[in-house]
Protein backbone atom coordinates (compact mmCIF):
# COMPACT_ATOMS: atom_id res chain seq x y z
CA UNK A 1 0.00 0.00 0.00
CA UNK A 2 1.51 3.54 -1.46
CA UNK A 3 2.92 5.82 1.90
CA UNK A 4 0.04 8.00 1.67
CA UNK A 5 -2.92 5.96 1.38
CA UNK A 6 -1.98 4.16 4.26
CA UNK A 7 -2.05 7.27 5.91
CA UNK A 8 -5.28 7.98 4.96
CA UNK A 9 -6.54 4.67 5.85
CA UNK A 10 -4.94 5.15 8.99
CA UNK A 11 -6.57 8.66 9.61
CA UNK A 12 -9.81 7.52 8.40
CA UNK A 13 -9.58 4.49 11.12
CA UNK A 14 -8.78 6.95 14.02
CA UNK A 15 -12.08 9.05 13.65
CA UNK A 16 -14.02 6.06 14.71
CA UNK A 17 -14.68 6.48 18.44
CA UNK A 18 -12.63 3.51 20.56
CA UNK A 19 -15.72 2.37 22.59
CA UNK A 20 -17.45 2.30 19.43
CA UNK A 21 -14.94 0.52 17.31
CA UNK A 22 -16.39 -2.88 15.33
CA UNK A 23 -14.55 -6.24 15.37
CA UNK A 24 -13.55 -7.40 11.48
CA UNK A 25 -13.67 -10.60 9.92
CA UNK A 26 -12.02 -11.64 6.88
CA UNK A 27 -15.00 -12.69 3.83
CA UNK A 28 -15.78 -16.08 3.73
CA UNK A 29 -15.75 -16.88 7.06
CA UNK A 30 -19.53 -18.43 8.32
CA UNK A 31 -20.66 -16.26 10.58
CA UNK A 32 -23.74 -16.64 12.63
CA UNK A 33 -26.77 -17.37 11.54
CA UNK A 34 -28.42 -14.14 12.26
CA UNK A 35 -25.14 -12.17 10.79
CA UNK A 36 -24.43 -11.09 14.16
CA UNK A 37 -21.57 -11.38 16.34
CA UNK A 38 -20.39 -9.54 19.56
CA UNK A 39 -17.04 -9.30 20.91
CA UNK A 40 -15.68 -8.68 24.31
CA UNK A 41 -15.43 -5.27 23.63
CA UNK A 42 -19.40 -5.31 22.89
CA UNK A 43 -18.24 -4.62 19.36
CA UNK A 44 -20.43 -6.05 16.47
CA UNK A 45 -18.58 -7.36 13.61
CA UNK A 46 -18.73 -7.48 9.89
CA UNK A 47 -16.79 -8.74 6.69
CA UNK A 48 -14.24 -6.29 5.22
CA UNK A 49 -13.64 -7.56 1.84
CA UNK A 50 -9.74 -7.28 1.63
CA UNK A 51 -9.99 -9.39 -1.89
CA UNK A 52 -11.19 -5.35 -3.08
CA UNK A 53 -7.17 -4.45 -3.07
CA UNK A 54 -6.18 -6.47 -5.30
CA UNK A 55 -5.54 -4.29 -8.57
CA UNK A 56 -8.02 -1.73 -7.37
CA UNK A 57 -7.00 0.57 -5.03
CA UNK A 58 -9.28 3.35 -5.31
CA UNK A 59 -11.99 1.28 -5.23
CA UNK A 60 -10.78 -0.33 -1.88
CA UNK A 61 -10.36 3.05 -0.74
CA UNK A 62 -14.18 4.13 -1.37
CA UNK A 63 -14.73 0.72 1.18
CA UNK A 64 -12.68 2.13 3.80
CA UNK A 65 -14.20 6.03 3.28
CA UNK A 66 -17.76 4.30 3.03
CA UNK A 67 -16.94 1.98 6.22
CA UNK A 68 -15.72 5.09 8.54
CA UNK A 69 -18.79 7.12 7.45
CA UNK A 70 -20.85 4.19 8.54
CA UNK A 71 -19.24 3.98 11.55
CA UNK A 72 -19.03 6.94 13.03
CA UNK A 73 -20.90 8.66 15.37
CA UNK A 74 -21.66 5.14 16.38
CA UNK A 75 -25.29 6.45 17.97
CA UNK A 76 -28.34 5.09 16.40
CA UNK A 77 -27.50 6.41 13.24
CA UNK A 78 -27.25 4.47 10.32
CA UNK A 79 -25.92 4.82 7.17
CA UNK A 80 -28.07 6.60 5.44
CA UNK A 81 -30.55 3.61 3.29
CA UNK A 82 -32.58 5.92 1.41
CA UNK A 83 -32.61 5.10 -2.47
CA UNK A 84 -33.84 8.48 -4.38
CA UNK A 85 -36.95 8.55 -7.25
CA UNK A 86 -35.64 9.34 -10.68
CA UNK A 87 -38.52 9.70 -13.41
CA UNK A 88 -37.16 8.79 -17.16
CA UNK A 89 -35.85 11.46 -19.02
CA UNK A 90 -37.72 9.43 -22.40
CA UNK A 91 -41.29 10.15 -21.23
CA UNK A 92 -42.11 7.55 -23.91
CA UNK A 93 -41.31 4.46 -21.76
CA UNK A 94 -44.45 4.79 -19.14
CA UNK A 95 -46.19 2.39 -16.69
CA UNK A 96 -50.11 1.02 -17.85
CA UNK A 97 -51.68 4.22 -17.58
CA UNK A 98 -49.09 6.11 -19.41
CA UNK A 99 -47.17 8.07 -16.91
CA UNK A 100 -43.97 8.34 -17.22
CA UNK A 101 -41.77 5.03 -15.53
CA UNK A 102 -38.53 5.51 -13.35
CA UNK A 103 -36.39 3.85 -10.73
CA UNK A 104 -35.41 4.31 -7.01
CA UNK A 105 -31.12 4.70 -7.04
CA UNK A 106 -28.72 5.09 -4.28
CA UNK A 107 -25.24 5.33 -6.06
CA UNK A 108 -22.09 4.13 -4.08
CA UNK A 109 -18.90 6.02 -5.15
CA UNK A 110 -16.56 4.17 -6.16
CA UNK A 111 -17.83 0.71 -6.99
CA UNK A 112 -17.91 -1.24 -9.80
CA UNK A 113 -20.98 -3.00 -8.86
CA UNK A 114 -23.96 -2.63 -9.10
CA UNK A 115 -27.72 -4.26 -8.46
CA UNK A 116 -30.90 -3.46 -10.35
CA UNK A 117 -33.60 -5.27 -8.67
CA UNK A 118 -37.25 -6.01 -10.16
CA UNK A 119 -40.08 -5.44 -7.95
CA UNK A 120 -42.80 -8.03 -8.00
CA UNK A 121 -46.79 -7.99 -7.98
CA UNK A 122 -48.57 -10.71 -10.05
CA UNK A 123 -50.03 -9.15 -13.43
CA UNK A 124 -53.12 -8.55 -15.19
CA UNK A 125 -54.39 -10.41 -18.23
CA UNK A 126 -57.65 -8.76 -19.49
CA UNK A 127 -58.86 -5.22 -19.57
CA UNK A 128 -61.47 -6.13 -16.86
CA UNK A 129 -58.77 -7.32 -14.77
CA UNK A 130 -56.88 -4.47 -15.74
CA UNK A 131 -59.55 -2.26 -14.68
CA UNK A 132 -59.95 -3.89 -11.36
CA UNK A 133 -56.57 -3.73 -10.55
CA UNK A 134 -55.76 0.00 -11.23
CA UNK A 135 -58.86 0.66 -8.87
CA UNK A 136 -57.14 -1.63 -6.18
CA UNK A 137 -53.63 -0.97 -6.75
CA UNK A 138 -52.78 1.68 -8.85
CA UNK A 139 -49.32 2.00 -7.58
CA UNK A 140 -48.33 -1.31 -9.64
CA UNK A 141 -50.05 0.54 -12.38
CA UNK A 142 -48.60 4.03 -12.17
CA UNK A 143 -45.62 6.59 -11.04
CA UNK A 144 -48.20 9.06 -10.48
CA UNK A 145 -48.57 8.47 -6.31
CA UNK A 146 -44.38 7.36 -6.15
CA UNK A 147 -42.96 8.54 -2.53
CA UNK A 148 -39.74 11.03 -3.43
CA UNK A 149 -37.69 8.00 -1.79
CA UNK A 150 -37.59 4.92 -0.31
CA UNK A 151 -35.99 2.97 2.58
CA UNK A 152 -34.69 -0.57 0.86
CA UNK A 153 -33.50 -4.01 3.06
CA UNK A 154 -32.41 -6.99 2.44
CA UNK A 155 -29.77 -7.59 -0.22
CA UNK A 156 -30.58 -3.73 -1.09
CA UNK A 157 -29.52 -2.57 2.38
CA UNK A 158 -26.38 -0.85 2.64
CA UNK A 159 -25.41 -2.07 5.95
CA UNK A 160 -22.77 -5.04 6.31
CA UNK A 161 -24.90 -6.36 9.05
CA UNK A 162 -27.81 -7.61 7.04
CA UNK A 163 -26.34 -7.50 3.44
CA UNK A 164 -22.85 -8.97 4.54
CA UNK A 165 -21.73 -9.19 0.33
CA UNK A 166 -23.42 -6.50 -1.63
CA UNK A 167 -23.63 -3.28 1.02
CA UNK A 168 -21.33 -1.27 -0.83
CA UNK A 169 -22.84 -1.76 -4.47
CA UNK A 170 -24.47 0.52 -6.54
CA UNK A 171 -28.10 -0.13 -5.54
CA UNK A 172 -31.37 0.49 -8.25
CA UNK A 173 -34.70 -0.44 -8.08
CA UNK A 174 -37.40 -0.38 -10.78
CA UNK A 175 -40.91 -0.24 -9.35
CA UNK A 176 -43.41 -2.83 -10.84
CA UNK A 177 -46.14 -0.48 -12.87
CA UNK A 178 -46.12 -2.90 -16.30
CA UNK A 179 -48.65 -5.68 -14.90
CA UNK A 180 -46.69 -7.68 -17.78
CA UNK A 181 -44.52 -9.79 -15.82
CA UNK A 182 -41.29 -7.38 -17.02
CA UNK A 183 -42.37 -8.35 -20.89
CA UNK A 184 -44.56 -6.59 -22.31
CA UNK A 185 -43.26 -3.91 -25.38
CA UNK A 186 -46.67 -2.41 -26.00
CA UNK A 187 -47.19 1.15 -26.19
CA UNK A 188 -50.83 3.07 -24.42
CA UNK A 189 -52.68 4.12 -28.35
CA UNK A 190 -56.14 5.32 -28.85
CA UNK A 191 -57.34 1.76 -29.31
CA UNK A 192 -55.57 -0.09 -25.98
CA UNK A 193 -56.17 1.54 -22.67
CA UNK A 194 -53.19 0.64 -21.28
CA UNK A 195 -49.63 0.34 -22.14
CA UNK A 196 -47.38 -2.95 -21.21
CA UNK A 197 -43.74 -1.86 -21.56
CA UNK A 198 -41.74 -3.73 -18.91
CA UNK A 199 -39.44 -4.91 -20.71
CA UNK A 200 -38.55 -1.52 -22.49
CA UNK A 201 -38.25 0.07 -19.04
CA UNK A 202 -35.84 -2.20 -18.42
CA UNK A 203 -33.27 -1.41 -21.28
CA UNK A 204 -34.35 2.45 -20.80
CA UNK A 205 -33.75 2.40 -17.28
CA UNK A 206 -29.91 0.41 -18.29
CA UNK A 207 -29.53 2.90 -21.02
CA UNK A 208 -29.94 6.05 -18.46
CA UNK A 209 -27.57 4.47 -15.54
CA UNK A 210 -24.46 4.39 -18.36
CA UNK A 211 -24.50 7.95 -17.77
CA UNK A 212 -24.40 7.46 -13.95
CA UNK A 213 -21.40 5.56 -13.52
CA UNK A 214 -22.78 2.21 -14.70
CA UNK A 215 -20.12 2.41 -18.01
CA UNK A 216 -17.41 1.41 -15.48
CA UNK A 217 -19.14 -1.21 -14.05
CA UNK A 218 -17.63 -4.55 -13.69
CA UNK A 219 -20.74 -6.35 -12.74
CA UNK A 220 -24.59 -5.78 -13.43
CA UNK A 221 -27.01 -8.06 -10.95
CA UNK A 222 -30.14 -8.05 -12.48
CA UNK A 223 -32.26 -9.46 -9.34
CA UNK A 224 -36.10 -9.48 -8.78
CA UNK A 225 -38.68 -11.35 -6.91
CA UNK A 226 -41.75 -13.36 -7.77
CA UNK A 227 -43.06 -11.52 -11.01
CA UNK A 228 -39.70 -9.61 -11.02
CA UNK A 229 -37.88 -13.27 -10.67
CA UNK A 230 -39.66 -14.45 -13.57
CA UNK A 231 -38.48 -10.81 -15.46
CA UNK A 232 -34.88 -11.21 -14.77
CA UNK A 233 -35.07 -14.90 -16.22
CA UNK A 234 -36.63 -13.34 -19.38
CA UNK A 235 -34.73 -9.98 -19.45
CA UNK A 236 -31.22 -11.27 -18.05
CA UNK A 237 -29.76 -12.36 -21.81
CA UNK A 238 -31.45 -9.10 -23.17
CA UNK A 239 -29.72 -6.70 -20.52
CA UNK A 240 -26.24 -8.47 -21.43
CA UNK A 241 -26.79 -7.65 -25.31
CA UNK A 242 -27.16 -4.75 -25.28
CA UNK A 243 -24.63 -3.73 -22.87
CA UNK A 244 -22.63 -4.97 -25.74
CA UNK A 245 -24.52 -3.31 -28.67
CA UNK A 246 -23.99 -0.17 -26.54
CA UNK A 247 -20.28 -0.84 -26.71
CA UNK A 248 -19.43 -2.22 -22.83
CA UNK A 249 -19.05 -5.83 -23.37
CA UNK A 250 -16.88 -6.38 -20.32
CA UNK A 251 -19.36 -5.72 -17.98
CA UNK A 252 -20.73 -9.02 -16.71
CA UNK A 253 -24.44 -9.27 -16.19
CA UNK A 254 -25.76 -12.06 -14.27
CA UNK A 255 -29.00 -12.95 -12.49
CA UNK A 256 -30.68 -13.77 -9.24
CA UNK A 257 -34.43 -15.15 -9.63
CA UNK A 258 -36.42 -15.07 -6.05
CA UNK A 259 -39.57 -16.48 -6.29
CA UNK A 260 -40.35 -16.77 -9.52
CA UNK A 261 -39.68 -20.39 -11.09
CA UNK A 262 -43.32 -21.09 -11.31
CA UNK A 263 -44.39 -24.53 -12.16
CA UNK A 264 -47.14 -25.30 -15.23
CA UNK A 265 -48.16 -28.47 -13.43
CA UNK A 266 -51.66 -29.42 -12.93
CA UNK A 267 -54.12 -27.82 -10.77
CA UNK A 268 -54.86 -29.10 -7.43
CA UNK A 269 -58.88 -28.18 -8.16
CA UNK A 270 -60.25 -27.11 -11.48
CA UNK A 271 -61.39 -23.85 -12.07
CA UNK A 272 -62.65 -21.61 -15.24
CA UNK A 273 -60.28 -19.11 -15.63
CA UNK A 274 -62.18 -15.85 -14.42
CA UNK A 275 -58.74 -13.41 -12.99
CA UNK A 276 -55.29 -14.42 -12.26
CA UNK A 277 -55.71 -16.21 -8.84
CA UNK A 278 -58.59 -18.89 -10.71
CA UNK A 279 -56.38 -19.56 -14.15
CA UNK A 280 -54.26 -22.52 -14.35
CA UNK A 281 -50.52 -20.81 -14.69
CA UNK A 282 -50.28 -22.15 -18.39
CA UNK A 283 -53.73 -20.65 -18.92
CA UNK A 284 -53.09 -16.83 -17.73
CA UNK A 285 -49.85 -16.87 -18.82
CA UNK A 286 -51.29 -17.53 -22.39
CA UNK A 287 -53.49 -14.99 -22.16
CA UNK A 288 -51.23 -12.61 -20.87
CA UNK A 289 -48.51 -12.73 -23.58
CA UNK A 290 -51.14 -11.69 -26.24
CA UNK A 291 -52.40 -8.81 -24.32
CA UNK A 292 -49.52 -7.75 -23.19
CA UNK A 293 -47.63 -8.52 -26.86
CA UNK A 294 -44.81 -10.36 -24.08
CA UNK A 295 -41.23 -10.57 -25.51
CA UNK A 296 -38.88 -13.74 -24.60
CA UNK A 297 -35.64 -14.34 -25.60
CA UNK A 298 -35.22 -15.36 -29.10
CA UNK A 299 -32.74 -18.43 -28.17
CA UNK A 300 -35.77 -19.77 -25.75
CA UNK A 301 -38.58 -18.80 -28.48
CA UNK A 302 -36.93 -20.91 -30.87
CA UNK A 303 -37.11 -23.72 -28.96
CA UNK A 304 -40.93 -23.64 -29.00
CA UNK A 305 -43.78 -23.82 -32.30
CA UNK A 306 -45.11 -20.23 -33.29
CA UNK A 307 -47.76 -19.54 -31.07
CA UNK A 308 -45.70 -21.52 -27.74
CA UNK A 309 -43.38 -18.58 -26.55
CA UNK A 310 -45.98 -18.89 -23.52
CA UNK A 311 -43.66 -21.80 -22.26
CA UNK A 312 -39.97 -19.07 -21.54
CA UNK A 313 -41.84 -17.93 -18.19
CA UNK A 314 -41.76 -21.27 -16.50
CA UNK A 315 -38.04 -21.36 -14.90
CA UNK A 316 -37.20 -25.11 -15.86
CA UNK A 317 -37.67 -24.33 -19.81
CA UNK A 318 -36.24 -20.91 -19.96
CA UNK A 319 -33.13 -21.48 -18.28
CA UNK A 320 -31.36 -23.96 -20.38
CA UNK A 321 -31.66 -21.11 -23.56
CA UNK A 322 -29.96 -18.81 -20.79
CA UNK A 323 -26.41 -17.39 -21.43
CA UNK A 324 -26.19 -15.38 -18.78
CA UNK A 325 -25.23 -17.02 -15.08
CA UNK A 326 -28.70 -17.05 -13.29
CA UNK A 327 -28.62 -17.70 -9.09
CA UNK A 328 -32.37 -19.50 -8.34
CA UNK A 329 -33.88 -18.90 -5.10
CA UNK A 330 -36.82 -20.87 -4.47
CA UNK A 331 -39.09 -21.54 -1.64
CA UNK A 332 -40.37 -25.62 -2.29
CA UNK A 333 -43.42 -24.86 -0.78
CA UNK A 334 -44.07 -21.36 -2.66
CA UNK A 335 -47.02 -19.77 -1.66
CA UNK A 336 -48.22 -17.79 -4.63
CA UNK A 337 -47.47 -21.67 -6.52
CA UNK A 338 -49.91 -22.92 -4.37
CA UNK A 339 -52.16 -20.16 -4.65
CA UNK A 340 -52.43 -20.64 -8.21
CA UNK A 341 -53.16 -24.04 -7.92
CA UNK A 342 -56.21 -23.53 -5.94
CA UNK A 343 -54.81 -25.50 -2.19
CA UNK A 344 -55.61 -23.04 0.04
CA UNK A 345 -53.93 -23.97 3.55
CA UNK A 346 -56.96 -21.17 6.07
CA UNK A 347 -59.79 -22.95 7.53
CA UNK A 348 -60.21 -26.39 8.24
CA UNK A 349 -57.21 -28.83 7.90
CA UNK A 350 -56.37 -29.72 4.84
CA UNK A 351 -57.46 -33.09 2.83
CA UNK A 352 -55.34 -36.27 2.24
CA UNK A 353 -55.21 -35.90 -1.43
CA UNK A 354 -54.08 -31.82 -0.40
CA UNK A 355 -51.13 -33.24 1.52
CA UNK A 356 -50.16 -35.58 -1.03
CA UNK A 357 -50.44 -32.74 -3.69
CA UNK A 358 -48.28 -30.69 -1.54
CA UNK A 359 -45.34 -32.89 -1.23
CA UNK A 360 -45.32 -34.34 -4.82
CA UNK A 361 -45.20 -30.13 -5.48
CA UNK A 362 -42.29 -29.67 -3.50
CA UNK A 363 -40.66 -32.73 -5.40
CA UNK A 364 -41.41 -32.13 -8.52
CA UNK A 365 -39.69 -28.92 -8.13
CA UNK A 366 -36.75 -30.11 -6.57
CA UNK A 367 -36.47 -31.93 -9.93
CA UNK A 368 -36.71 -29.25 -11.99
CA UNK A 369 -33.79 -27.49 -9.96
CA UNK A 370 -31.35 -30.73 -9.94
CA UNK A 371 -29.40 -29.23 -13.28
CA UNK A 372 -29.32 -25.69 -12.23
CA UNK A 373 -25.84 -24.57 -11.32
CA UNK A 374 -26.77 -22.22 -8.62
CA UNK A 375 -29.45 -22.50 -6.43
CA UNK A 376 -30.92 -21.97 -2.85
CA UNK A 377 -33.99 -24.18 -2.14
CA UNK A 378 -35.46 -24.45 1.03
CA UNK A 379 -38.88 -26.85 2.22
CA UNK A 380 -40.59 -23.74 3.63
CA UNK A 381 -43.89 -21.90 3.17
CA UNK A 382 -43.61 -18.33 1.86
CA UNK A 383 -43.17 -16.26 -0.77
CA UNK A 384 -39.88 -13.70 -1.33
CA UNK A 385 -36.75 -13.27 0.59
CA UNK A 386 -34.04 -11.21 -0.77
CA UNK A 387 -35.47 -7.80 -0.18
CA UNK A 388 -36.95 -9.01 3.80
CA UNK A 389 -34.62 -8.05 6.67
CA UNK A 390 -34.53 -11.54 7.92
CA UNK A 391 -32.99 -13.39 4.27
CA UNK A 392 -29.61 -13.57 6.27
CA UNK A 393 -31.33 -16.35 9.12
CA UNK A 394 -32.49 -18.62 6.21
CA UNK A 395 -30.08 -21.73 5.97
CA UNK A 396 -29.72 -24.82 3.80
CA UNK A 397 -27.57 -27.56 5.29
CA UNK A 398 -25.71 -24.93 7.36
CA UNK A 399 -24.88 -22.09 4.88
CA UNK A 400 -27.13 -18.69 4.81
CA UNK A 401 -28.54 -17.60 1.66
CA UNK A 402 -26.07 -14.40 1.38
CA UNK A 403 -23.38 -16.94 2.01
CA UNK A 404 -24.33 -18.83 -1.02
CA UNK A 405 -24.26 -16.27 -3.18
CA UNK A 406 -20.82 -14.55 -2.06
CA UNK A 407 -19.90 -18.62 -3.02
CA UNK A 408 -21.40 -18.36 -6.71
CA UNK A 409 -20.11 -14.89 -6.86
CA UNK A 410 -16.30 -16.17 -6.36
CA UNK A 411 -16.77 -19.21 -8.13
CA UNK A 412 -17.51 -17.09 -11.39
CA UNK A 413 -14.56 -15.93 -11.89
CA UNK A 414 -13.23 -19.16 -13.04
CA UNK A 415 -16.18 -21.48 -14.13
CA UNK A 416 -19.04 -21.57 -16.51
CA UNK A 417 -22.87 -21.27 -15.09
CA UNK A 418 -23.86 -25.23 -15.38
CA UNK A 419 -20.92 -26.34 -12.82
CA UNK A 420 -21.77 -27.35 -9.77
CA UNK A 421 -18.16 -27.74 -8.61
CA UNK A 422 -18.18 -25.52 -5.84
CA UNK A 423 -15.13 -23.71 -4.43
CA UNK A 424 -14.00 -25.98 -0.52
CA UNK A 425 -16.43 -25.15 1.97
CA UNK A 426 -18.10 -23.07 -0.38
CA UNK A 427 -21.09 -24.27 -1.70
CA UNK A 428 -23.83 -22.81 -3.53
CA UNK A 429 -25.75 -25.34 -4.88
CA UNK A 430 -28.32 -25.91 -1.91
CA UNK A 431 -31.68 -27.87 -1.66
CA UNK A 432 -33.51 -28.78 1.45
CA UNK A 433 -34.28 -32.60 0.97
CA UNK A 434 -37.15 -33.11 3.92
CA UNK A 435 -40.28 -34.19 2.58
CA UNK A 436 -42.72 -31.21 3.96
CA UNK A 437 -43.22 -27.98 4.47
CA UNK A 438 -41.15 -26.06 7.59
CA UNK A 439 -39.34 -29.14 8.02
CA UNK A 440 -36.05 -26.67 8.03
CA UNK A 441 -36.25 -25.35 11.20
CA UNK A 442 -34.25 -21.38 9.47
CA UNK A 443 -38.26 -21.29 7.68
CA UNK A 444 -39.84 -18.27 8.53
CA UNK A 445 -42.53 -18.52 10.97
CA UNK A 446 -46.29 -19.18 10.00
CA UNK A 447 -48.95 -17.38 11.91
CA UNK A 448 -52.56 -18.47 11.57
CA UNK A 449 -54.74 -16.59 9.24
CA UNK A 450 -57.73 -16.34 11.47
CA UNK A 451 -55.93 -15.70 14.96
CA UNK A 452 -52.87 -14.29 13.78
CA UNK A 453 -51.11 -16.36 16.04
CA UNK A 454 -47.53 -17.95 15.58
CA UNK A 455 -47.96 -21.45 14.88
CA UNK A 456 -45.52 -24.14 15.98
CA UNK A 457 -44.37 -26.56 13.17
CA UNK A 458 -46.32 -29.21 15.26
CA UNK A 459 -49.33 -27.11 14.49
CA UNK A 460 -48.71 -26.29 11.39
CA UNK A 461 -48.29 -29.77 10.42
CA UNK A 462 -51.47 -30.77 12.59
CA UNK A 463 -53.49 -28.31 10.44
CA UNK A 464 -52.18 -29.66 7.44
CA UNK A 465 -53.52 -33.24 8.37
CA UNK A 466 -50.56 -34.39 9.30
CA UNK A 467 -50.61 -38.30 10.31
CA UNK A 468 -48.33 -38.46 13.39
CA UNK A 469 -49.27 -42.41 14.13
CA UNK A 470 -48.52 -43.02 10.41
CA UNK A 471 -45.36 -40.81 9.58
CA UNK A 472 -43.59 -42.20 13.21
CA UNK A 473 -44.81 -45.90 12.21
CA UNK A 474 -42.91 -45.27 8.58
CA UNK A 475 -39.60 -43.72 10.25
CA UNK A 476 -39.47 -46.69 12.92
CA UNK A 477 -40.13 -44.20 15.99
CA UNK A 478 -42.25 -43.68 18.99
CA UNK A 479 -44.90 -40.60 17.88
CA UNK A 480 -43.94 -38.75 21.28
CA UNK A 481 -40.38 -38.99 19.58
CA UNK A 482 -41.06 -38.09 16.02
CA UNK A 483 -43.16 -34.89 18.42
CA UNK A 484 -39.88 -34.14 19.99
CA UNK A 485 -37.60 -33.89 16.52
CA UNK A 486 -40.37 -31.66 14.91
CA UNK A 487 -40.53 -28.99 17.86
CA UNK A 488 -36.88 -29.10 17.92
Amino acid sequence: MAGGKCVTLLLLLSTIPVGCRKTWRRRGQQSMPNSRERSEGGGESFPLDFTAVEGNMDNFMAQIKSLAQSLYPCSAQRLDDEMKLHILHNQSVTCNDGSPAGYYLKESKGSRRWLLFLEGGWYCISRENCDLRYDTMRRLMSSKGWPPTKTASGILSTQPEENPHWWNANMVFLPYCSSDVWSGASPKTDKSEYAFMGSLIIQEVVKELLGKGLDTAKVLLLAGSSAGGTGVLLNVDLVADQLEELGYPSIQVRGLADSGWFMDNKQYRRTDCTDIITCAPTEAIQRGIRYWNGKVPERCKQQFKEGEEWNCFFGYKIYPALRSPVFIVQWLFDEAQLTVDNVHLSGQPVQESQWLYIKNLGQELRNTLKDVGACFAPACLAHEVITRSHWTEIQVRGTSLPRALHCWDRSLQDTNKNSKVPLKGCPFHLMDSCPWPQCNPTCPSIRDHFTGQEMSVVQFLMHLGFDVQKMASQQGMEPSKLLGVLSS
